[in-house]
C-alpha cells in the first residue's frame, strides 16, 4: 500500500517537473506602425519624417522587399503610415498605406 501511494504521488509530479524545465516559446517579432511624409523614395527603401507639434522631428528609412504590400500610389510628400518589423540591421516595410487627403 506504501509502495502503491509512493508511485501515484511520483506519477502526478513528473509532468509538472516536466513543463517547468520546457523553455520558453520563441517570441514572434512585433509589427510595429509608423506615419508621416514620405522624404525620400526609390525602388529599395522609403523615408519617412514624422512631426509632432511640440516635439522633435523623427526620421526613419524602410527597406522595401517584394513581399512589402503597398496600399495607394507611393510618392514623395504623400502621408503614409509603414506597419514595420525590426531587423538586425535596419527596419523592413511589411505594410504601406498611402493617406489620401480628404476635402472638404
Amino acid at each position: 500500500m506504501l509502495l502503491g501511494t509512493l508511485l501515484l504521488l511520483l506519477s502526478t509530479a513528473s509532468p509538472v517537473s516536466l513543463r517547468a524545465q520546457d523553455s520558453p516559446p520563441a517570441e514572434q517579432p512585433r509589427n510595429e506602425f509608423f506615419s508621416g511624409v514620405v522624404t525620400e523614395l526609390s525602388a529599395e527603401k522609403i523615408t519617412v519624417l514624422k512631426t509632432v507639434l511640440g516635439k522633435n522631428s523623427e526620421t526613419r528609412t524602410f527597406l522595401i522587399l517584394a513581399n512589402t504590400r503597398v496600399e495607394g500610389k507611393l510618392r514623395v510628400k504623400a502621408r503614409v503610415t509603414v506597419r514595420y518589423t525590426r531587423g538586425e540591421d535596419s527596419d523592413r516595410a511589411l505594410h504601406i498605406i498611402v493617406r489620401t487627403s480628404q476635402k472638404k
